[in-house]
């Protein structure tokens, strides 16, 4: 997966602490990574591209307008960036493509066929049911 030519500026790393067991190293060692891409401002992406990630972002969505992705997997802060990159990276990968447009097909005879004569033994076994006419 190549990764898209996306702006420095656009991004915004901050270190915070892990949660979790860890012993005493969670406790003084701020490894997580919370990956910041400015969604609204940004160049790299195409308007209906962005259209298409604010849908995907979902939750990850923030009220300014951005993207949070939040990584603490690994021990280590350079583990943890690289695992946001690549989160982001696949999220803007999904977002770029458009989706197929949907191609109308007609049902073939046979279906419709079948859908009728359904149709017509139901109302045979209705019909039946029915008090008979003593006119």
């Amino acid at each position: 997966m190549k990764p898209p030519a996306l702006d420095p500026q656009d991004l915004q790393f901050r270190f915070v602490r892990a949660t979790g067991p860890g012993g005493q190293n969670v406790n003084k060692v701020s490894s997580a990574v919370q990956l910041r891409f400015d969604l609204l401002n940004t160049r790299a992406l195409s308007e209906a591209a962005k259209v298409r990630l604010r849908k995907l972002a979902g939750a990850r969505l923030i009220a300014d307008g951005s993207v949070l992705i939040a990584a603490r997997n690994h021990r280590t802060q350079a583990a943890n960036r690289r695992e946001a990159l690549a989160r982001l990276y696949e999220l803007i990968e999904r977002a770029a493509t458009p989706p197929t447009p949907r191609v109308a097909t007609r049902p073939p005879r046979a279906s419709l066929e079948r859908r009728l004569e359904d149709k017509r033994r139901r109302q045979r076994i209705k019909r039946a049911r029915s008090p008979l006419d003593e006119g």
